[in-house]
């Protein structure tokens, strides 16, 4: 017990004895009758009883460390002088009772002694979960990958193709953040729904990958976005376009496209000479796409100005040139 410790349970001890100076407690008899007495105002006697109680804890603490060396002193002989059946077992039970550090440490070593063998298939199985457990997702997605490629036919192997691709979802940050894991976990969703097309975990699988794509798209919209409210409309409009291609039917869709035609006109605005005539001309084609697509769009009015301002400025060139 730590000198923190003690002077933080005698504080503790000494306030209730102080504030309970003037309490009442009943004495129970063994015929069954009760009396009220009022506790005595001796504050020695409360000082007797606060230390009894320090003492008690004391002896709590004191108990609680002999459990834990022993727990401790049996967990080192198995690592250190253990038969191999004896770390199995040892490991299961850990395992069994959530001490996955325990269970992780001897299940690595048992994972290079049992490779190659019949009982090496569920060592590796649970070396993977007991990495999934201590939350180490990367080392656990790669056990659960191995599984699979090592064990095709094992009675795990669907499991650990879920897994490995649950890994990769666990490791996917948030939508600001770089999206490797993201697009990766997506990957070995898919994989996992081609290789198992009638596996109970479809749906899930399904689920999953529609919330990891709402994050990409998250992010795309507002790369997108960015750009266009920096006023780099080329970059905003490659990104809006990319945006549609790679979401086709997202909810910004009718807005990007408009952006488009908005950006067009823009860009060509701020154009040197030789290329405000294309860019006109790009925002008239993006005007027109836009009114077939979504003919009773709220933007189509601002659209529209967008796309004759385009041709006033087109005549004018169109003029000077003839």
């Amino acid at each position: 017990m730590t000198k923190k410790h003690f002077f933080i349970s005698l504080f503790a001890i000494l306030l209730i004895a102080m504030f309970a100076c003037n309490s009442e407690k009943k004495i129970y008899y063994s015929d069954g009758g009760t009396e009220k007495v009022r506790e005595s105002d001796d504050s020695i006697s409360k000082f007797r009883l606060a230390f009894r109680k320090i003492g008690r804890v004391f002896k709590k603490d004191e108990n609680r460390e002999k459990r834990f060396s022993l727990t401790i002193g049996r967990y080192n002989k198995i690592v250190k002088r253990g038969t191999l059946d004896q770390k199995y077992a040892a490991a299961i039970k850990y395992f069994e009772k959530e001490d996955y550090s325990k269970a992780l440490t001897l299940f690595e070593e048992l994972m290079s002694i049992y490779k190659g063998t019949s009982k090496g298939e569920e060592v590796h199985y649970y070396y993977a979960y007991s990495n999934y457990n201590v939350e180490d997702y990367l080392v656990a997605g790669y056990q659960f990958r191995n599984y699979a490629r090592i064990y095709p036919g094992g009675k795990h192997a669907e499991e650990c193709a879920y897994m490995n691709a649950y890994c990769f979802y666990l490791n996917s940050p948030e939508y600001s953040l770089d999206q490797i894991d993201t697009k990766l976990a997506i990957k070995e969703f898919q994989a996992f729904v081609n290789r198992y097309p009638q596996s109970e975990r479809i749906p899930k699988c399904n689920e999953l990958i529609d919330q990891l794509r709402a994050k990409l798209e998250r992010k795309s919209s507002e790369i997108a976005m960015q750009y266009f409210n920096m006023n780099d409309y080329k970059a905003g409009i490659n990104s809006f376009q990319n945006h549609n291609r790679d979401f086709p039917g997202n909810k910004h869709e009718e807005e990007f496209n408009y952006l488009i035609v908005k950006g067009y006109y823009l860009l060509a605005l701020n154009s040197i000479e030789s290329k405000k005539q294309e860019r006109f001309k790009a925002a008239i084609d993006s005007y027109t796409k836009f009114a077939e697509t979504f003919p009773k769009s709220p933007y189509l009015k601002d659209a529209e100005f967008y796309q004759k301002s385009a041709l006033k400025s087109l005549e004018k060139y169109n003029k000077s040139t003839s």
